[in-house]
C-alpha cells in the first residue's frame, strides 16, 4: 500500500484532527504528521518561512511515496520539492486546480487578511492570478475557526460575497474545515472546494 504523508505545518493537534477527519474518507493510504517546530497557525509571512527548513528535514527523513503540505498557503513548497524526488503536493495548489476545472473565475476564503499576499504569489506561480474574482478574509483566530458554531457562519458569509463578485467556484482558504463545506456549497450555491480533500485525491492520481 502507498504511504502518503500529510504534513500539518503548525503545532496544532486540533488543526491535525481536522485534516485527518477531511481525508478520512480517501483511505488508508494517508497519514497525518504535525510539525512540532511549527507556529500555533501560519497568519503571516514569518510564520511562512519559520516552517520551510523544519518541513525539508522531515521530508528529508521520512520515507513516503507523496508529501502533502495541509497548509493553504503551501508554505516551503518549492524548496521541499528540492530535497526529495517524490512528489510534492500543496493543498492549496491542488484546490484552486480543482476550482478552476469546475469554472471560469473563482473565489478564496482566507482566514486573516495577511494570508492574501502568500495567496496571490501562489496564483501568480500558476499564472491563474486573473482568474481570481474575490478573496475575503475571515480575520478571525485558529480557536475562533476551530469552533464549529462561530466558523460556519462566517465561512457562509464569506463564500457569498465571493459568489456575488463572480466567483463561480470557492475555495476554502484554511484547512480541516471540510465538515462545514456542503453546508457552506449550499448557503452560497457554487462548488466549494476543501484543500485537504482536492489534494488528497490528486494524490491518490499520482501514487
Amino acid at each position: 500500500m502507498a504511504r502518503i504523508l500529510v504534513v500539518n505545518p503548525n503545532s496544532s493537534a486540533a488543526c491535525s484532527a481536522g485534516i485527518a477527519a477531511a481525508i478520512a474518507p480517501f483511505g488508508p493510504s494517508f497519514e497525518v504528521m504535525t510539525l512540532a517546530e511549527g507556529p500555533p497557525a501560519i497568519y503571516d509571512w514569518r510564520d511562512w518561512h519559520s516552517v520551510v527548513e523544519p518541513l525539508c528535514r522531515l521530508v528529508e527523513r521520512e520515507r513516503a511515496d507523496a508529501f502533502v503540505i495541509a497548509c493553504a498557503s503551501d508554505p516551503g513548497i518549492e524548496a521541499v520539492r528540492a530535497v526529495t524526488k517524490r512528489p510534492v503536493l500543496g493543498v492549496f495548489r491542488c484546490a484552486v486546480a480543482a476550482a478552476v476545472a469546475r469554472a471560469e473565475r473563482f473565489g478564496v476564503v482566507a482566514i486573516v487578511d495577511a494570508s492574501k499576499a502568500r495567496h496571490l504569489a501562489a496564483l501568480r506561480a500558476m499564472g491563474l492570478e486573473a482568474r481570481l474574482a474575490a478573496e475575503v478574509a475571515l480575520n478571525v483566530t485558529m480557536d475562533t475557526l476551530l469552533d464549529a458554531d462561530a466558523a460556519r457562519a462566517r465561512l457562509i458569509d464569506a463564500a457569498r460575497s465571493c459568489a456575488v463578485a463572480g466567483a463561480g467556484a470557492v475555495v476554502l482558504g484554511c484547512t480541516g474545515m471540510a465538515h462545514h463545506r456542503a453546508a457552506v456549497e449550499d448557503a452560497a450555491g457554487v462548488p466549494v472546494i476543501e484543500p485537504c480533500q482536492a489534494a488528497a485525491a490528486l494524490a491518490l492520481t499520482v501514487v
